[in-house]
């Protein structure tokens, strides 16, 4: 899978991310920025074609596919490949993360914790809005905010998403399950492929 143009762009994109985390501090505005840097790579279509990233088998829903991060595990991109059904319930992240679409609609509920954290395992959420992420429109999340993924409407859908950690070193995240206002470690159900 080594493509030398689609190396050079997100080489560009990472040293880009980088240079606005330098210039102003983790914010929601530097990660626009960052999100707008994502919907530039993630419209070069050519360089997410199925031939190199397969589309997953009907069992498995969903393909996840590592593109780059950096040696110390830090910002990390990945090509997520979704099947229509495939959701993914309300989790954080604990790292900065932002996607944009490639191809189709990815669905993104966002939620707001109307708790104070304070039960471990409890957590009471609220849904407060949907972003539908699909080109030319991405979404940006900071480290706490909870969001749901979902493909509803489209056979396969096609985004890149881009971390300030590597998913497999993100020890703390949650995942939450709204009707039973609870909330327990996530353990990712899909393998990354590298």
């Amino acid at each position: 899978m080594h493509n030398p143009e689609r190396q050079t762009q997100v080489a560009r994109l990472v040293e880009g991310a980088k240079a606005v985390l330098v210039e102003k501090p983790l914010s929601r505005d530097a990660l626009a920025v960052i999100a707008g840097k994502l919907e530039a790579l993630a419209a070069m279509r050519h360089l997410w074609s199925e031939s190199e990233y397969p589309s997953p088998g009907e069992a498995e829903r969903q393909a996840r596919y590592l593109v780059s991060e950096e040696p110390n595990r830090s910002f990390a991109l990945y090509l997520s490949v979704m099947r229509l059904g495939k959701r993914v319930p309300p989790h954080n992240h604990t790292t900065w993360a932002c996607v944009a679409a490639v191809e189709g609609c990815e669905h993104n509920y966002l939620y707001e914790r109307i708790d104070d954290g304070s039960a471990p395992g409890h957590a009471r959420l609220r849904e407060s809005s949907l972003v539908r992420v699909e080109p030319g429109r991405s979404i940006a999340l900071m480290p706490d905010d909870i969001h749901a993924v979902e493909n509803k409407d489209e056979p396969m859908i096609r985004h890149i998403h881009f971390y300030g950690r590597a998913l497999e070193t993100l020890s703390e995240r949650l995942i939450f399950d709204v009707a039973g206002g609870t909330c327990k470690p996530m353990v990712m159900d899909v393998q990354t492929r590298r």
